[in-house]
């Protein structure tokens, strides 16, 4: 696979040279400064990728190979008139990406918030801090301090109770740091919702249930997937995160048949999947290595990271990248064959772009300001872990290879029978 890092641009306090010494050739990377909607152009995109490749005559090179995200309108995710001009935009936005010879799009579909969390630094065993999420406390949030109407039907009576009674005991510090956390704006955007119009945001899908969402994504997929096939740009959508209703929120991409179903409304190799262990893992009933089985051949671009689920099974916190629910060997296995397969076959990207998702906030990275799951340590870990994964998981499907062969051989019981064959 391909190893890659996000950037967020100039402002990101994680340099193009810390992703280029991580071991990193691509670059994951979006236009933040530009409004949901609007027309990326060409000199725009272009000079991201000046930034991006600025110091490869001097240095290792590295490249601007995946889009996250390509962000898609709310009025298209509720089926508004106003999509029609919004699909326009994000039609163009394709054919300038392809212009400038990005060919990876990730996008994702989930209504009015991104990814959810309800504690940004969570201390793990070790110290180190990591994202997670509380269905109690996100119950606090919901019933006590946005106050959502008809929220109380969407929680267990044990858990409203104790979310009252939890509310009642916080400080005011405490619930604004809540409110803060969950309400934080898209990874890489300066802007986060607020709270007394957020409300609203919700009311504008009181009539759009988890079919009239669906419906919504596959007819845009249908209007901009043969713009992307025709330009030679693979879409990628990502999972819900996490995989399941939120806020009285339809939520669509959470399973493998929703997956199935979005690659059967436009049944093209262009209309793909960014997989993600993590969002998809979260849910027990999501078969994490069989979806590469069964939708590797759609597979564009790879999020590689652990969570565990806790006593609360809605409960979940992101574990190191070799630990946690996620069988990282087999899904890495997976994965290996479906390069190798692309390869014999000749179809499709011979590699995958693969970045280390999230990582835990450690050693110096403690002291310093990042972006939530995007400090550079923690990263490094996770995609050094991941490299070696690969590699020890290569070699043991190539056998026959010198170097593999060479470590079969020398070892004592080697020795032993060779003598013996003498």
């Amino acid at each position: 696979m391909i190893p890659t890092m996000r950037w967020f641009g100039p402002s990101d306090p994680v340099s193009l040279f810390a992703i280029r010494q991580a071991g990193c050739t691509g670059v994951v990377t979006a236009l933040h400064q530009i409004s949901v909607g609007e027309v990326w152009p060409v000199a725009d995109i272009q000079a991201r990728q000046q930034l991006v490749e600025a110091d490869n005559s001097e240095y290792s090179p590295l490249h601007w190979l995946v889009v996250e995200s390509l962000p898609v309108h709310e009025d298209i995710k509720k089926g508004r008139p106003a999509r029609e001009q919004y699909i326009d935009n994000y039609k163009t936005s394709l054919r300038n990406l392809a212009a400038c010879g990005i060919r990876t799009v990730c996008y994702n579909f989930m209504p009015v918030l991104d990814w959810s969390r309800t504690n940004l630094s969570y201390e793990m065993p070790d110290g180190s801090r990591a994202l997670r999420f509380v269905w109690q406390d996100f119950a606090v949030f919901d019933l006590c301090i946005l106050r959502r109407p008809s929220a109380e039907a969407d929680y267990e009576p044990e858990v409203a109770a104790a979310a009252r009674a939890q509310f009642d005991a916080m400080s005011e510090a405490e619930r604004q740091h809540l409110t803060n956390t969950v309400l934080l704006g898209l990874p890489g955007s300066e802007e986060d919702f607020e709270l007394a119009g957020f409300q609203g945001l919700l009311d504008e899908y009181a009539q759009i249930d988890a079919d009239t969402l669906r419906q919504n994504l596959h007819y845009f997929i249908q209007q901009v997937g043969p713009v992307a096939a025709e330009v030679g740009v693979n879409l990628c959508i990502h999972p819900d995160d996490p995989p399941y209703p939120l806020l009285g929120l339809p939520r669509v991409v959470s399973t493998e048949a929703d997956l199935t179903a979005l690659m059967a409304a436009y049944d093209h190799p262009s209309n793909g999947i960014t997989y993600c262990t993590g969002s998809l893992g979260v849910r027990q009933d999501n078969d994490l290595p069989g979806i590469v089985r069964r939708l590797g051949h759609r597979i564009h671009f790879v999020h590689l990271r652990a969570t565990k689920r806790e006593e609360n099974p809605r409960n979940f916190h992101e574990a190191d990248h070799l630990a946690g629910d996620v069988d990282m060997y087999a899904v890495v296995r997976e994965l290996v064959l479906q390069e190798q397969r692309r390869q014999r076959k000749g179809f499709g990207q011979p590699q995958l772009p693969m970045r280390p998702d999230h990582g835990h906030q450690m050693l110096d990275d403690l002291h310093k300001k990042t972006y939530p799951g995007y400090s550079a340590i923690g990263r490094l870990r996770g995609l050094a872990e991941l490299r070696g994964l690969e590699l020890g998981i290569r070699r043991s499907l190539e056998p026959d290879t010198p170097a593999a062969t060479a470590a079969t051989t020398d070892t004592p019981a080697a020795h032993a029978a060779a003598r013996l064959l003498a």
